[in-house]
């Protein structure tokens, strides 16, 4: 099996998705880390994303990172409650385990005071305003802005094109979709849904999927419920 060598520091990346891609993308314009493979729970050993290899699933770290100095790595999860989840089993684990950020140079632009946890992801064009506060393993995707003094609590996310508007907090886990606005002084509820092209201009409860110009609270939602797939009816 040919893996990547480097005297830069092993990483693995875990997940193998088209997220991943995004993920190893940045990465590698960072030229901080060596990727020395993927980490993948339903994949075959040894498929390949961007040529890097699929090394084994979670369980398979202990062993990895003892033989190969890999010292950490990034969640390349884009659904928040599955990251949350494999972030749990890896903790589970209990391995010296350091959580890399990936933000992509150098087209994310990150205001002055801006404090950004472990874990994160902040994709090309983002923006993220002054005084902001990124909770760790969280997703800022294409295009997204952040605006000041908002905060996003851990696990929380921003699909592309999203534009939030200053002293907003997104509470644990919630998502807010592709192409919606949030004006200012909101307040997302954890494990919430905001769905695509979306206008919130007041707060939206936790466990709740909401959508509209405004957007509204449609019914309840289940904290591992999917929010990725197209086929989904979310008012269901």
């Amino acid at each position: 099996m040919q893996l990547h060598s480097t005297e830069k520091p092993n990483i693995v990346v875990i997940g193998a998705s088209g997220h991943a891609s995004v993920i190893i993308d940045i990465i590698e314009r960072q030229n901080e880390y060596n990727i020395f493979g993927l980490i993948d729970s339903f994949k075959p050993i040894g498929s390949k994303l961007f040529n890097y290899e699929v090394l084994g699933t979670e369980d398979n770290l202990p062993d990895l990172i003892q033989t190969n100095h890999i010292i950490g790595g990034i969640i390349a999860i884009g659904d928040n409650f599955d990251r949350r989840q494999m972030h749990l089993k890896i903790e589970a684990l209990q391995l010296s385990f350091k959580y890399i950020s990936a933000i992509h140079p150098p087209n994310a632009i990150i205001g002055k005071n801006v404090s950004i946890a472990e874990g994160v992801s902040i994709m090309p064009g983002t923006v993220a305003n002054a005084n902001a506060s990124i909770g760790a393993f969280c997703i800022l995707n294409t295009s997204s802005s952040l605006g000041h003094d908002c905060v996003m609590k851990p696990f929380s996310s921003l699909a592309p094109g999203v534009n939030v508007a200053g002293h907003v907090t997104i509470q644990t886990c919630s998502s807010i979709g592709i192409g919606s606005c949030v004006i200012g002084g909101v307040s997302i509820g954890a494990h919430t849904h905001v769905g695509a092209g979306s206008t919130v201009i007041k707060d939206i409860n936790s466990f709740k999927i909401a959508y509209g110009n405004p957007a509204q609270e449609i019914r309840d939602r289940q904290e591992n419920e999917g929010y990725l797939n197209k086929k989904k009816d979310l008012s269901s």
